[in-house]
């Protein structure tokens, strides 16, 4: 007996209509709270730095209804509702189609009115991401990525732009991009901190969905991030593969809703990015 496998969902149709679930957000949500929210609608979760905005939930609500009626039969995977019920996450990989969202990526930025922040989503099939949409609300353009088929920018007016990632590099100071050493498990931090300093640029925009976009676009070299959370990596991590990018977590293991693993590391190929895992004698 012969089993057919089934067809995937995921098409350029989806994509598009994604793209435009993305758009509606953030005009009718998130834009118009934008610069405007008073302390009562700015809480915390886990610290005093982890943010929730009135306009996170509502984004959600309204990402989370138009997805159930274009992807009736995919489990759901949100920031705020993960919050609330944290067993959600476990699902991702067992369910056959899944979609991560997190309605604000960068909410400290989005409180304190700096407009770097971003609305992320993702599509699963078996914990595989095969589709990626990362929006940036105050530019309305859209970064897309599907799986075996590339990654492109379309801006507000619908032109496309592909997307490629650096070249390679050879050397450590040629390293520009973001690395989140403070929380990176480093081997040997004095080797890791002679390194950090060579490099020719570092930075830290708190915002997942503009990192994965500008190293996307060419514009850095590496991401290094310790926490992993589906609805922050999965659009990105697709996003940068369709890009020509290389990344895996720390043990060398692909990211997958199914596979444990601490880190996440990128760099435009394999060769570099054993360099930088040298270089700063990262830990499994």
């Amino acid at each position: 007996m012969t089993i057919t496998a089934r067809p995937s969902v995921v098409t350029r149709a989806l994509l598009e209509d994604l793209s435009l679930i993305a758009r509606e957000v953030s005009s009718r949500i998130i834009m118009p709270r934008f610069g405007r929210l008073a302390k009562e609608d700015i809480h915390t979760k886990t610290s005093s730095s982890d943010l929730v905005t009135v306009a996170d939930v509502l984004a959600e609500e309204y990402l989370s209804t138009q997805l159930r009626r274009l992807l009736p039969k995919a489990q759901l995977i949100g920031e705020e509702r993960c919050s609330a019920h944290p067993s959600l996450v476990d699902q991702a990989a067992e369910a056959e189609l899944a979609v991560t969202i997190d309605p604000i990526d960068g909410t400290a930025n989005y409180a304190a009115g700096l407009p770097v922040f971003g609305v992320m989503m993702a599509v699963l099939e078996h914990g595989v991401p095969t589709a990626s949409v990362i929006m940036d609300p105050v530019t309305q353009s859209v970064a897309l990525a599907l799986r075996h088929e590339g990654a492109w920018a379309e801006d507000e007016t619908g032109q496309t732009t592909p997307l490629q990632v650096a070249a390679p590099f050879h050397r450590i100071e040629d390293i520009t991009g973001k690395i989140a050493w403070r929380t990176l498990p480093l081997g040997d931090t004095i080797l890791a901190d002679h390194n950090l300093r060579a490099m020719t640029g570092l930075w830290d925009l708190r915002c997942a969905a503009q990192e994965y976009r500008l190293i996307a676009s060419g514009h850095g070299h590496v991401l290094a991030y310790s926490r992993t959370c589906l609805w922050d990596h999965c659009p990105g991590w697709l996003l940068l593969h369709e890009a020509g990018g290389y990344g895996a977590r720390l043990n060398g293991a692909p990211y997958h809703a199914a596979i444990p693993g601490r880190g996440l590391l990128y760099s435009p190929d394999k060769e570099s990015w054993h360099i930088v895992h040298n270089a700063l004698a990262l830990s499994a």
